[in-house]
């Protein structure tokens, strides 16, 4: 019982934002290349990918972070930080969900089977970037943003280029968030060696996050515009765009906590994103 106790927690089953945050450009995904209907089986196939993959990125992390974690305040109580698993079993953990999730993509089609190969690759190499690069939330979009193309061919069984626009402004948002949540790091990670765009950004990090915050932005609106959405779309950029001002204001005196809170704070920019699509789609007859 401590063993599967241990393991939820590995998985951060027990903190779902990771979850939400690539459930929602999933979903909206799905609902654009479906035009608001959405196959039922593929619907239910990915949700349960989302929650596998991202269970399985959860325990390769902390396998790769097992001599790190110990060392930062919000991670010193992980299970592989405390000794209570193993580092084998976070790998068997990883193969297992990994596992599961490829025995879902195999209903799928062969396009979408083979985008989910390099689905597997970002996810396990996401992990270790942060020894090698300032980048590691690059990596981070890219692996969280590859369930975009791959929505679209399972539904389409083909990818066009709305879906790569997509996948471009999910990676512009995912370094947003995931820099808020390393700037919460950042003095720990210094003193660990790990790197990130937190350490990258400097004492220029509000500025940068703001730019990159108005480049998601434009580019959402460029899908917007591409798609004909209607005035609910609009509206739900203008919610963005103050979530993204809170989120400013949150990290003003860059204090760990409330960067945390601005990088919890975008699990509503993908919920309003998302619903305004569904809206739209819904009230498009």
């Amino acid at each position: 019982m401590n063993l599967l106790r241990h393991c939820w927690q590995l998985t951060r089953l027990d903190r779902p934002i990771g979850i939400l945050l690539l459930l929602w450009p999933t979903l909206m995904a799905l609902w654009i290349a479906a035009e608001g209907v959405p196959d039922a089986q593929i619907l239910l196939i990915f949700v349960a990918g989302v929650v596998l993959m991202r269970s399985a990125g959860c325990a390769i992390n902390d396998f790769a972070d097992r001599h790190v974690d110990g060392q930062v305040w919000r991670t010193e109580n992980r299970p592989l930080a405390t000794g209570k698993l193993r580092p084998w079993h976070a790998v068997m953990v990883f193969i297992i969900l990994t596992l599961m999730a490829f025995l879902l993509v195999l209903q799928l089609n062969q396009l979408t089977i083979q985008l989910s190969l390099v689905a597997v690759l970002l996810a396990f190499c996401y992990p270790f970037m942060k020894r090698y690069t300032y980048f590691p939330q690059l990596v981070l979009g890219m692996a969280f943003g590859w369930a975009i193309p791959m929505a679209f061919a399972a539904q389409t069984s083909s990818v066009p280029a709305i879906a790569w626009l997509l996948f471009v402004a999910n990676i512009v948002w995912t370094i947003v968030y995931d820099t808020f949540y390393a700037m919460a790091d950042r003095f720990d990670d210094l003193q660990a060696g790990v790197k990130s765009t937190a350490i990258l950004f400097g004492s220029q990090d509000r500025l940068i996050q703001a730019g990159l915050q108005g480049v998601f932005l434009l580019l959402m609106l460029l899908v917007g515009w591409q798609l004909s959405f209607n005035a609910l779309f609009y509206l739900a950029i203008v919610i963005v765009s103050a979530l993204f001002g809170y989120q400013q204001w949150l990290i003003r005196d860059r204090e760990p906590k409330a960067c945390l809170q601005a990088f919890l704070n975008n699990n509503y920019v993908g919920a309003v994103l998302f619903f305004a699509v569904v809206a739209h789609y819904a009230f498009a007859g």
